[in-house]
Parts: structure tokens; sequence; C-alpha cells
């Protein structure tokens, strides 16, 4: 039996209500029944009530469609089964007694809905209320209906919203009925799912295959009309319009190139909501391809089966008239607020933001110091070319192993870039340069560190030379690795290098110091730091994932910055 989060198999429904009631101030409960109402029931005074309801389990219908603009109240069954005529009589003279000027029932067409709210209907009459009842059965499905005829899904959400900004707006019973069976005479639903679903306790009502996914199926898992191999989105999309608008199909929809209609895009419980996203595109897209003028898209979970990984697709074409009551505003809690517009995917994108153009100075001038620059990067990139095995190996046993292909991989791009131009010469513009290339290039989160560790230093360096100026720039440079990437000296990550070299280039502020022997000195603790980290405890990076017992070698990131400052400071 699969899984389920309940407290109980035997209170998930009155539980489920309870919660949605607990977190909408807008909604109340019927005492002793499983009825949810408007808070503001005295509102309806005047006004046609809306009463819909069915089984459990097709959250968050019905229950999240009571309020202002939709649903006065709905009655719940247990999970998949009709509520009782009791519960349907309470929540009829609840509204009767409220005032309503008239009540309509919008039931789902399924055998045990339409006896119990027609039995209660009948009971309500007597009593003397003016009640009517709407069935609605909007499934595409079957080519051939039987005798029961097509089933209600998830279209009738739409009749719900068209019948409540009707009621909003004062329209008579005899008007809204009208409407509605109108409104429902045009619009058509079909489901496709890649999985069933099971009632709390009991085992998934049908099976299918791993490759396999089923059309036309119903929300309480009921047999579709064809099973057929996984398809890709599009062409699931495809074959699903394919069905709902074939004239050869009695319960199919007619649609004509011109037509404008309103497209539901549901999830029927399981699908991801990535699935869904990927779904409603191609439903636009293909409509579009057949000249449909999508008036308004609803794309998310508005009748679900439990916890079933498929769809339903439900189109209702649409009049002006029709699209301003999908339109007007409601309260319920499960109708989407977007903005009222037409669904395409010709929407015109926002153009790339220009680049501000980069300033020139130094970047060209090629002269001695550019001839310098070129030695020492040339020099780097042999020692991280000549290092990637070694740090690959101190790699797998703390990360994935890749570390040297990442620094050769940034070595390699540093070359291609000197080939390509001369280096600028200039301290600021060239650290910045590098930046660029290596968060183009490099990949992995060390890309990124190295990237803000020269960005920070760049901005540092702008319009200052001197040695004082490259230890404020080497600490600009790890505050922006600490603020951004989380780790701090002694988490055993390439900071520790950096970090110890760093605060040996601290010298360099004071007056009189040799900058040969400080750099030299730099490059010695950086390597002493990067040797240490085989003692420590990984405090950030992916190797805090493993146990300090099993990390016996030196961090590859520490080893990395000593070597490239060795190669630097040479």
């Amino acid at each position: 039996v699969p899984k389920k989060l309940v407290t109980t198999v035997s209170g998930c429904a009155d539980d489920a209500l309870a919660g949605l009631v607990a977190c909408n101030p807008g909604l109340r409960l019927l005492q002793g029944h499983r009825v949810v109402l408007r808070d503001d029931l005295p509102a309806i005074r005047g006004r046609v009530a809306l009463l819909s309801g069915g089984g459990s389990g097709h959250e968050p219908a019905h229950a999240g469609y009571v309020g202002k603009g939709m649903l006065t109240g709905v009655v719940a069954g247990a999970v998949f089964a009709s509520p009782s005529v009791g519960s349907v009589l309470a929540a009829i003279r609840a509204v009767a007694q409220a005032g309503a000027a008239g009540i309509l029932l919008i039931v789902k067409n399924y055998t045990g809905d339409r006896l119990n709210f027609g039995m209660a209907l009948e009971r309500a009459r007597a009593e003397g209320a003016d009640v009517r009842m709407v069935v609605v059965g909007d499934d595409c499905a079957f080519a051939t209906p039987g005798k029961a005829g097509r089933r209600g899904i998830c279209g009738t959400v739409l009749i719900h919203k068209v019948a409540g900004a009707l009621a909003e707006a004062g329209a008579s019973l005899d008007e809204i009925e009208k409407k509605v069976i109108a409104a429902a005479k045009v619009m058509g639903t079909l489901g496709l799912s890649l999985s069933p679903c099971s009632i709390p306790g009991s085992k998934p009502s049908f099976q299918l295959a791993e490759d396999e996914m089923e059309l036309g199926l119903g929300i309480h898992g009921e047999a579709g009309v064809r099973r057929m191999k996984v398809l890709p989105a599009d062409k699931a999309v495809e074959t699903m319009l394919k069905h709902m608008t074939d004239p050869s199909n009695a319960s199919h929809l007619s649609l004509t190139p011109g037509s404008s209609v309103v497209l539901v895009v549901n999830n029927l419980g399981g699908l991801s909501c990535l699935e869904l996203g990927i779904v409603a595109g191609a439903a636009v897209r293909c409509l579009e391809n057949r000249g449909i003028r999508i008036a308004r898209a609803l794309v998310g979970s508005f009748m679900t089966a439990l916890e079933m990984a498929g769809v339903s697709l439900t189109l209702m074409l649409v009049d002006e008239e029709l699209v301003r009551l999908i339109d007007a505003k409601t309260t319920a809690m499960a109708w989407p607020n977007v903005v009222a517009g037409p669904a395409t995917t010709r929407r015109e994108e926002v153009p790339t933001p220009t680049e501000a153009p980069r300033k020139l100075q130094d970047e060209t001038g090629i002269g001695p110091g550019t001839a310098r620059v070129q030695r020492v990067l040339q020099r780097v990139c042999s020692t991280l070319l000549d290092m990637q095995d070694k740090l690959n190996e101190l790699d797998r046993g703390a990360g994935d192993g890749d570390c040297g292909h990442t620094h050769s991989r940034a070595a390699q791009a540093i070359q291609a870039w000197m080939r390509s131009r001369p280096p600028p010469a200039a301290p600021a513009q060239l650290l910045s340069a590098l930046a660029d290339v290596l968060l183009e290039q490099m990949g992995g989160s060390s890309g990124v560190l190295y990237g803000l560790f020269l960005t920070a230093a760049a901005q540092s360096l702008r319009g200052r030379s001197g040695s004082p100026a490259w230890a404020d720039a080497m600490d600009a440079g790890i505050e922006a690795m600490q603020r951004y990437g989380g780790a701090a000296p002694g988490d055993r990550t390439m900071l520790d290098s950096l970090f110890a070299a760093t605060q040996a280039l601290h010298a360099l502020r004071s007056p009189g110091a040799d900058p040969l022997q400080v750099l030299a000195a730099a490059v010695q603790s950086a390597e002493a730091a990067a040797e240490a980290t085989r003692h420590m405890e990984a405090g950030a990076g992916r190797a805090s994932y493993i146990r300090s017992s099993r990390l016996e070698q030196p961090d590859p990131g520490a080893v990395a910055v000593a070597a490239v400052l060795g190669a630097v400071l040479q």
C-alpha cells in the first residue's frame, strides 16, 4: 500500500477540510456536516447561492472555490465518494435561511453525485426552496459515450467561475442557469496520466508499465480510452488535442481556426510543476499552430486525483462576455490571481541589456610591462597544466576528482586569451580581464571564487600603484571570497593558502620593506598553509560532507593556490 501522510485513513477527508478552513479566514464549516460555507453568508441575501461538491481527493476542488465571486458553499464526501443527501440538504437549508434568492447546484456527471444532490433537491423543493441543478459532463474521452453520459471533470471549475461571477453581479437564477448550460455545451476536457493513484489505505487503482501512459482516464483512476507508449510532452499534447477535437468522436469539441478559447492546464496531482510548465507551453503552441486564439490560460492544480502523475486539458469556447466572467474578481483561494490577457508563445522578449563600454586606457599599450605580464602568466599556466593529475588525485578523496581538470581548463583559457591579444599591463585592467576569462571558461565553484577575488582586487587597485596597494587588493579579494563563498581560514579550502599569503604581504605596508623578501615569505606561508590543510576538518565546500578521518591529503584548492602564487612570485 503506497505511503500517505495522513493522521488516520478514516478521518482524512475531514482533516483536509479542517486544515483548509483553519488557514482561510473566509471559510467556515457547517456544524455536524462535511460542508464548507462562505464566512460572509449574510452577503448573499437577495442573490443566487451556488452550491457544488463531490468526493474528496480532488483538492483544491471543491472547497478551494468557495468565496465571493465563486461558490457559496460545497459539500464533500469521503475520498472518491459522493456526499450524503443529509449534508447536501443541510447546505441548501443554510443558504436558504441566509436569504438566498434561489439556489443552483452545480454537479459533476457521476451517478452517485446526481442521485445524492438530486434527492436533496427534491426534498428542499418540498420545503419550499427554489433550487435547480446543472449537471456538467465535459469529458471528451469516449467516442461513443454510454448511457451514463460524459463524466464531469476539470471543466466544472470554469462553470463555478462563470456562475459565480454572474451571481455576484446580481443575475437571476433563470439567467445563471441558461448561461451556465450554454457554457458547458462549448467545453471539453481530456486527461492523460503516467501513473495511477491510490486511496489512503488502499492499493493503486490500476497499473501502468514503466513505458506506458493512459489517455482519457477519469479523476478517480477509472479507465481511459487507450494506453500508449510514453510520448514527449509536445507529442502527448498533440495527441490529446487531436482526440478532443476529432469529429468522429461523439464527445468532441468543435474547434475552427479563428475560435477563441480559455485553456486550463490542470495538474492531476502528482506531476511536477516543471512538467506542467512544459505541457502548458506545448498546449499554447499547438493551439496557435491551428489558428486558435487563447484568450486566457490557467495553469495549476484545479481538480486533482490524489497523487496521479497526469495532466488534463480543458478548452472552453468563449466570447467577450464569457471572458469578462472568467476575469471577474473572486476571493476563492484556489482561483489563480494572474494578469488578464491572452496566452501566446510569441511574446516579445526583453532586449538584452547593453554592456557599458570598457575603458581602453592601458589596455592596448604594449611595452616592457606587457612582456613581463606574459612571462608570469605563462609560468602560472605551465605550473597548473603540469599539476593536473596531482590535483585530480588530491580531489578524489574530498570532492569529485576534477580539481586538476578545472585548473587546467583555466590555464588553457588564459593561454588562448593571451594568443588572441596582448594582456593589459595596468594591474587593475589585467586582474579584471583575467576575472572575465576565468568566469567564462573555468567553471566549477573555483572559477567563481577566483573571479570574485580578482574582481574585488582589481576594484581596489584602480588608480593606485605601489606595494601597499597590492596588500590592500589582496585583502579586498579575500573579503569578497569570504562574503559570498562562506568559508573562513581554517575551513580546509583554497582560502587557507590565500589568507596565509595575504597576511605575509601586509609587511609591504611597512616603509622600507624589501618587496622581494616579503613576496618570498608570502609564498612560503602559502605552501605551509596548504600542507597544514592535511590535518584540518573541512568546514566548507564539498569536502565538508565527508568525515575528516577520510581526508588524509592536503586540500587540492589550497595546493593549487600556493602553486599559482609560487609561479607569480618566482
